[in-house]
């Protein structure tokens, strides 16, 4: 019987990925909550300002404009959502799979870039 080659990663990896996913989606999540906490600030100024979950925030970087903090808090949305989406694929098995070759994605991009749909060779090709 023939054993399939790299069609896909196998299940232990898969759930190395997903825990990764987690994390990521869980500290996502708490920067995307600390960047609409910092727009709602931006307003009224108020004693909130001085609460320590704004040191997560580089020095001088707490006095951005609505605007900065409104494309930060859509980008961290999108970046949240693209892991969710990964999660899914992770469920299908389809995970790691490149949406252009059908290739296996590199280990090592994965775990930099976890909700990444594309290899190195896809990306370079665009």
């Amino acid at each position: 019987m023939k054993q399939e080659v790299n069609t896909r990663y196998n299940d232990a990896d898969l759930e190395e990925f997903k825990q990764l996913i987690l994390e990521k989606i869980e500290h996502a999540t708490t920067q995307l909550h600390l960047i609409e906490s910092a727009f709602r600030n931006d307003s009224d100024n108020g004693t909130d300002d001085t609460s320590p979950t704004f040191k997560a925030f580089d020095e001088g970087s707490h006095v951005m404009s609505k605007e900065a903090n409104s494309q930060l808090a859509i980008r961290q949305e999108k970046f949240i959502r693209d892991l969710k989406n990964a999660l899914i694929r992770i469920e299908n098995k389809t995970y790691g799979v490149c949406r252009v070759t059908k290739k296996l994605i590199n280990k090592e991009r994965l775990k930099l870039v976890p909700h990444a749909t594309l290899s190195i060779e896809a990306k370079n090709m665009q």
